[in-house]
């Protein structure tokens, strides 16, 4: 694994003017150097997380509220790591338990959550815009955890801090996404993401998962998965997501996985120390062959989890330091 240091970054202004948004609800619309800023942050987490001892105080007293409507357990399990390292008060609101099941709506559970007073709340939903709508009800920092096939801006920013870790750049790299981009959040975040900071972002797959009009994200679009592999530096295999899908997308898991599947004989077509990512969870023999992804000399999914509690304790650090500031806390 590459090494980072601060050389790595652009010089960042003081006094917290290298990200000045109050929320996290997706990658569209931050500047490079805004994304680069959260890496940067992210990167002693992951020192950090190495050692023996994985606790910093410095939201100690605050109360981070994880509120998933949408089920998870990569995601909500990072986020309360990330929470708990830091020191923060952290609570879990599962979506069976909530009362949006009992016809309660989505304004009225955000006025709720908001007079809980919270210091940062982590939102997963399966609608679109629902986070936005929630984010504009409270009073407190919002992080997008995912929501419905907008974005999801914490999984891009852990894939590029992987990157950027194992490759030691993401500008001039070619990263190649394959998969279900028409339902995939994370295929938009990272498009937007990787590309924003000089990678050439390329999408692979069948004509019924490509949406219409992917091209204005700066991506090249391919449905010829051997030809988008050609070169690439980076091989992010996305899962089929049928519970988003009505009617028949794909012939067959079996002939998904013979056009579309990554195998080694199709990996050597990428360049030969080509990363290999995917965000979970994997669908083996569907979309990656196993001796692919566990193969740890190519394979970064494992980092990929690492990263992610890094990144989202970053989030959290930087999102609640001018509420921090203002009471006169570290």
């Amino acid at each position: 694994m590459n090494t980072q240091n601060t050389a790595d970054y652009p010089t960042f202004p003081e006094g917290g003017d290298a990200f000045r948004h109050a929320n996290l609800l997706g990658i569209e619309g931050l500047q490079p150097w805004e994304i680069l800023y959260l890496l940067k942050e992210a990167e002693q987490w992951v020192a950090m997380n190495r050692q023996s001892t994985k606790h910093d105080d410095r939201l100690a007293g605050l109360t981070v509220i994880n509120a998933f409507f949408e089920n998870s357990t990569r995601t909500l399990l990072s986020f309360e790591i990330a929470g708990k390292r830091l020191g923060a008060d952290v609570v879990n609101m599962h979506a069976a338990q909530s009362s949006i099941k009992k016809g309660e709506t989505l304004i009225d559970t955000a006025v709720t959550l908001n007079a809980m007073r919270a210091d940062a709340i982590v939102i997963r939903h399966g609608s679109s815009g629902a986070v936005q709508l929630i984010a504009d009800k409270v009073d407190c920092p919002v992080l997008n955890a995912g929501d419905g096939q907008h974005e999801h801006p914490t999984q891009a920013l852990l894939d590029a801090l992987t990157i950027k870790q194992r490759l030691g750049r993401i500008s001039g790299l070619t990263v190649t996404i394959c998969g279900d981009i028409l339902h995939s959040r994370v295929a938009r975040s990272n498009i937007i993401c990787l590309a924003t900071l000089g990678a050439k972002v390329r999408v692979a797959g069948p004509p019924a998962l490509l949406p219409d009009g992917i091209e204005v994200l700066s991506a090249e679009v391919f449905t010829d998965f051997d030809a988008a592999l050609d070169g690439a530096d980076v091989v992010m295999m996305l899962r089929l997501q049928n519970e988003r899908m009505s009617g028949q997308f794909i012939p067959s898991p079996r002939e998904y996985h013979r056009l579309y599947g990554l195998t080694q004989e199709r990996l050597a077509k990428a360049a030969p120390d080509a990363l290999v990512m995917h965000p979970g969870p994997m669908n083996r023999g569907v979309e990656i062959d196993s001796d692919v992804a566990d193969n740890m000399a190519r394979s970064a999914i494992t980092e990929q989890v690492e990263m992610g509690v890094a990144m989202r304790m970053a989030c959290l650090d930087v999102l609640t330091r001018r509420a921090r500031k203002m009471e006169g806390w570290s």
